[in-house]
């Protein structure tokens, strides 16, 4: 019930693809696997798709974390690699053009743009910005609560308001939430677990009508997954001077998750309030991965076309085992497998496959991340022995 197979390159061309540095590396590896009797060689190279992939945790098919399996690209790894000759410097230096470039793609100015180390620390700064002694933060339930949890630990009170019945954030009970100590209001869209989308003039509507009461957090994390055409960014209130806040990560689509880098987006003197309470900082390595990302648009089509067939897949499994699902704008697919979510996240783990964690109040629901061909026949095979057991 819903609510409402792709091949790895030929080895050969995977090689030619290969420079030096790499070639070295991946033998290493392959002979690592070897030796550690996780997987021969061989087996090592075929499995490896674009453009290369050495499988470092065996046969594990990992899809709890909704990464991006693919990257970092071949460009974004040259980036890195050419990036070392200068990782002896303070990456503030390079800073400034890195944020013009986004400012250019957002359409804003440098000054609107916060970089951070990954989309969380974003989110971590805004919830001690917003949070800091007592401040109230609205949010849906279930969602991501790194922004929730980050202002807890500085006594920020977190108003959680339940999904409505077609499991995306019902605006209208978060609005009727505000109160005079509400400073924050988080969505998250698309939302994770559920993967669903607000209409987007609801959510304009809505982020207007409030922005004068609290400041408002778009998380876009999966902005690039949305299949709806020319949907709107968040990103055009922040250019009509609204207070609103949207974050933006590299970690996704871009497959940079391990490397931590991504951005805030906000009206320039919201910026500057967030960049004082931004903590990690970005790395020169991720700076250099960052702007090579931006301009590998064969590789962020590459991953838009890999994680729409292996939704198309999962979907026409979920149909077959009769598990209701949704319909998902993001690198994963959130269903009801009916039963306690950790004795599935067991079943499956004894398969070697990781699902998602649970998501409360949703016990019985599965979130799985998108994963390769491979890694998603793994996926398969598993439900279906532990729906039928």
């Amino acid at each position: 019930m819903v609510w409402p197979q792709c091949n790895s390159p030929k080895p050969k061309k995977i090689m030619q693809q290969l420079n030096r540095r790499e070639w070295i590396r991946l033998l290493g590896l392959a002979s690592a696997a070897t030796t550690i009797g996780s997987l021969p060689a061989k087996a090592a190279i075929e499995s490896i798709p674009y453009p290369f992939r050495p499988l470092l945790d065996g046969k594990i098919a990992r899809l709890s974390a909704n990464e991006n399996p693919y990257g970092p690209s071949a460009k974004m790894r040259d980036a890195i690699i050419k990036s070392f000759d200068v990782a002896c410097r303070y990456p503030f230096s390079q800073e400034d053009e890195l944020a013009t470039i986004l400012a250019a793609k957002e359409g804003v100015k440098p000054e609107n743009i916060v970089l951070t180390a990954g989309s969380t620390e974003g989110l971590k700064a805004a919830g001690l910005t917003f949070g800091l002694h007592g401040g109230e933060i609205i949010s849906a339930n279930p969602t991501f609560l790194a922004l929730m949890d980050y202002a807890a630990n500085f006594g920020a009170y977190n108003q959680q308001v339940p999904l409505d019945a077609n499991l995306t954030h019902d605006l209208d009970a978060m609005e009727k939430r505000i109160t005079s100590n509400t400073r924050l209001i988080f969505v998250c869209n698309p939302n994770n677990p559920t993967g669903t989308l607000l209409p987007a003039e609801k959510l304009r509507s809505f982020c207007k009508s409030v922005a004068g009461r609290a400041m408002i957090f778009c998380d876009e994390a999966y902005f690039d997954y949305i299949t709806i055409p020319n949907y709107p960014s968040m990103t055009e209130l922040v250019k009509e001077g609204y207070n609103v806040i949207v974050s933006r990560t590299f970690s996704k689509v871009y497959g940079m998750a391990g490397v931590r880098i991504g951005y805030l987006v906000a009206r320039a003197d919201i910026a500057e309030r967030l960049r004082e309470n931004t903590m990690a900082n970005i790395s020169m390595l991720g700076l250099h991965a960052a702007k090579a990302a931006l301009e590998d648009q064969e590789f962020y089509r590459f991953s838009i076309k890999k994680t729409e067939e292996a939704k198309k897949n999962i979907y026409k499994l979920l149909d077959e085992l009769g598990l209701t699902y949704i319909p998902s704008h993001g690198n994963f697919i959130f269903f009801k497998t009916g039963r306690d979510i950790k004795a599935v996240q067991s079943s499956m783990a004894a398969l070697n496959v990781q699902v998602g964690r649970p998501f409360p109040p949703f016990y019985q629901w599965c979130r799985i991340s998108m994963g390769t061909p491979e890694e998603m026949d793994m996926f398969a095979q598993g439900l279906r022995k532990v729906m039928k057991a």
